[in-house]
């Protein structure tokens, strides 16, 4: 059976668009077609600076928000990155395989060390690696495939060519992954800034509709979304983002054709305002969900410790395979052949 592993960073709370254009897809298609896992990579959320309790806390929402999204823990395995020691133990390796001009290549280090150096901050080292963690993550599992975004392919090439060049040097180890696009899936922008995507660490929440949002709060932040100038509703993503975007947020909440639908309006405001209506609607399965969820902690926790067990199991034998196959010893308990020394 095909294998599939994705992620979510608690770096900020979760979005309409890591909804739409991630999660319900995992939860509608992928954990009912291949042996799915899915993880909050928590570990990924230190590479800038951090509050640790924020941490803690947005990557429990973030595992009750999964859970609450329809994903079923019956049906796949849902985990905390940390949980699971062989995604750092097989990192290390992989960094004595990966070379210093390509983590240097890759565009989001590129783009959030400048970022961090225009806030007077220094660079984490760990922001340059961690596109290595990310390769650890999806190899130790022998995914077949990795459903991201456009601005997370080119880590996905970065782990398909260590595993190539790992399998190379010492041996066949790893499974060489693909990425995918999800399905089910859109792209959803900043109501704000319909030329950027939503993404849930950005400074100003105005253009962002979070999952956890009260109906109210959505409603006005789409009502105040950005249009393009003239009145006309045409889907022209490159002429008219703003338009397109709200259209396309319409689409995949009711499951049309932005292009078709844009011809169904004659303003912008009634365009806004079904498109809040329809996000309000896609959304309150969720938000329920999550308050019962949010209100028996003791089930997730119990989640949690099952999928870790569960992605534990299957990760150990090619990370332990890993450490032979580059040199490393095995420890001394397990003897020269494995058994147990006498």
């Amino acid at each position: 059976m095909t294998r599939i592993f994705s992620g979510v960073k608690p770096t900020g709370h979760l979005t309409l668009g890591n909804y739409l254009g991630a999660v319900r897809g995992w939860a509608e298609v992928d954990q009912h077609r291949a042996d799915a896992l899915f993880c909050v990579v928590d570990l990924h959320a230190l590479t800038v600076e951090h509050d640790p309790a924020r941490v803690r806390r947005l990557s429990r929402q973030a595992a009750t928000l999964l859970l609450a999204s329809g994903l079923d823990p019956e049906r796949c395995t849902v985990f905390v990155q940390s949980h699971v020691d062989e995604h750092a133990r097989l990192s290390y390796l992989l960094e004595c395989v990966a070379t210093d001009g390509e983590m240097r290549r890759m565009i989001q280090y590129k783009e959030k060390s400048a970022l961090e150096r225009a806030r007077g901050g220094s660079v984490r080292l760990s922001l340059l690696t961690y596109p290595v963690l990310m390769a650890a993550d999806i190899l130790a599992y022998g995914a077949d495939e990795v459903p991201v975004g456009e601005d997370q392919t080119q880590h996905v090439e970065l782990t398909r060519d260590l595993a190539v060049r790992f399998n190379q040097r010492y041996g066949h180890t790893f499974t060489v992954p693909r990425a995918t696009r999800p399905e089910v899936a859109a792209r959803v922008m900043d109501l704000q800034d319909p030329t950027s995507k939503m993404g849930k660490s950005h400074e100003s929440g105005a253009g962002i509709v979070y999952l956890l949002d009260e109906p109210d709060a959505v409603r006005k932040k789409v009502m105040r979304a950005v249009t393009d100038s003239g009145g006309e509703v045409v889907y022209d993503r490159g002429a008219r983002p703003g338009v397109a975007n709200l259209l396309e947020i319409l689409a995949a909440c009711e499951g049309g054709d932005p292009e078709e639908l844009s011809g169904a309006y004659d303003s912008y405001g009634t365009l806004k305002k079904d498109t809040a209506e329809a996000v309000v609607e896609v959304l309150r399965p969720v938000r329920e969900r999550h308050k019962e969820l949010a209100a028996d902690p003791a089930y997730v926790e119990e989640v949690l410790r099952a999928g870790a067990e569960r992605a534990r199991g299957m990760a150990r034998p090619t990370v332990d395979a890993a450490y032979r196959a580059i040199g490393l010893l095995p420890p001394a308990a397990e003897g020269p052949a494995g058994g147990a020394r006498g």
